[in-house]
């Protein structure tokens, strides 16, 4: 390890911040100035980076999911690879296949596009269940397995995959095991009249310069992103804090003592990845406001995205319009912070 990336993992996150939130500052400010009107989706992508985790983005079309993974790839020291999910597709598309050689006598594998660090899984409830658990194992165990060899992923590895909402015939919806391998659910909406107004004028300025996205003034190299890692996960966790995640997730699968509408609402709670999810998340949002503790406020800010895809309702609360995130609601209100 480098002197320069010694100095960047032993900043200490305190209030004046290390050099590693320097940079995720800086990364935080490209984003914002090429993502506009989306502030949420910019922030979780950071959370997630930060968190080692994935994201699942859910919204209309044409809302920048797609240029919000791509800037951020351009602002990384990182490789970024889009694949538009489609029913036809094969687990092979993603994960490559043996190739036989013939000048060699031999197969030989041939790597597909999960072998990189940034992946766009656009539109993934449109592939079927094979290619869905194909990206399963390289979300959870960070490898693919192909006939009986086994290929490692890059260590800085990150999916965003994509939902549209509005359009559910002729796809396949993402079983309960594969959400829970998602960090975070995010959902994202039309921007406000200013922002529009921004947009246009991006992207005239865009096609006048005729390129797509400039590059920022520094890319981050992988090293600063773990050493931030690094960093988040030294922060204090407080008991106190650490037990009202615990008591939000368990009240989820035993909802009695806090509600009666959460135990008549939820068929199926979250499960202890959901904890670890929203500890993490929480201590990244801490971590990027400059903070060397987690507060019960970080909890609260992040549990939505954490818990929402994680609960499975029953039919009468389906039926009555009961959503995810009306239990997510309840939840906060009932469980008390410290």
């Amino acid at each position: 390890m480098s002197a320069d990336v010694r100095d960047v993992a032993a900043g200490p996150p305190g209030r004046n911040g290390s050099a590693a939130l320097g940079a995720f500052r800086g990364l935080r400010d490209y984003l914002a100035s090429q993502i506009i009107g989306q502030d949420t989706l910019v922030e979780r992508l950071l959370i997630v980076l930060l968190a080692d985790g994935h994201l699942l983005v859910e919204g209309p079309p044409g809302l920048a999911k797609t240029r919000a993974i791509k800037a951020l790839a351009q602002a990384l020291e990182a490789d970024f690879q889009r694949v538009q999910f489609t029913p036809d597709l094969l687990p092979a598309d993603l994960t490559g296949s043996d190739v036989y050689r013939p000048e060699e006598g031999s197969f030989r594998f041939q790597r597909g596009p999960l072998f990189h660090n940034l992946i766009l899984a656009d539109e993934i409830n449109r592939a079927p269940a094979k290619v869905q658990s194909a990206l399963l194992e390289a979300m959870a165990e960070r490898q693919i397995s192909v006939g009986a060899a086994s290929y490692r992923l890059p260590q800085l590895f990150l999916v965003m995959a994509t939902q549209n909402p509005l359009e559910q015939e002729g796809t396949y919806p993402l079983p309960e095991a594969q959400l829970d391998r998602f960090m975070l659910h995010t959902r994202v909406d039309y921007p406000d009249r200013g922002s529009m107004l921004a947009i246009m004028g991006l992207a005239r300025r865009e096609a006048i310069d005729r390129r797509e996205l400039p590059p920022p003034r520094e890319r981050l190299t992988q090293d600063i992103v773990f050493a931030a890692r690094r960093e988040a996960l030294e922060l204090t966790l407080s008991d106190p804090v650490a037990e009202y995640i615990a008591a939000l997730v368990h009240a989820t699968r035993n909802p009695e003592p806090y509600s009666t509408r959460l135990r008549e609402w939820l068929h199926w709670g979250a499960s202890p990845r959901a904890a670890m999810a929203v500890e993490r998340g929480a201590r990244a949002m801490a971590w990027l406001d400059g903070r060397d503790f987690v507060s019960p406020e970080d909890v609260q800010s992040i549990a939505p995205d954490a818990l929402r895809h994680r609960l499975l309702l029953n039919y009468g609360a389906q039926a009555r319009g009961i959503s995810a995130q009306t239990c997510v609601d309840e939840l906060l209100e009932k469980v008390p912070a410290p």
